[in-house]
């Protein structure tokens, strides 16, 4: 059965700066224009497609969106099409910056 893991802006952030997770953002491009995680790869829900995830080379894959509903769906999503992806950014972008994490401008 399906689980996605929730894990905090801290966690991703510390895994980010490690080396040890992948962030994949699910959101869309006009959202991802407005703001964005930073080194995060763009991927959004309404054309996810599992297989298009770069080989992410024994790092954790994560998922992010706005508040941490569509990164538990694209999540699921990978699963289902047999990927160990089973991580999410609860809370999304809105907990990353209530974290005092960085964003940048996606422009």
């Amino acid at each position: 059965m399906a689980k996605v893991h929730d894990l905090t802006p801290q966690q991703v952030a510390q895994g980010l700066a490690e080396g040890r997770m992948v962030l994949v953002d699910v959101r869309e491009f006009d959202e991802i224009a407005a703001e964005a995680y930073p080194d995060a790869i763009a991927l959004p829900l309404s054309r996810f497609d599992a297989r298009q995830i770069p080989d992410p080379q024994g790092k954790q894959v994560v998922f992010a969106c706005r508040s941490g509903k569509r990164s538990v769906t694209a999540s699921l999503a990978a699963q289902a099409a047999g990927l160990n992806y089973d991580s999410h950014l609860a809370g999304g972008i809105i907990d990353w910056k209530a974290a005092g994490l960085p964003t940048k401008s996606g422009r």
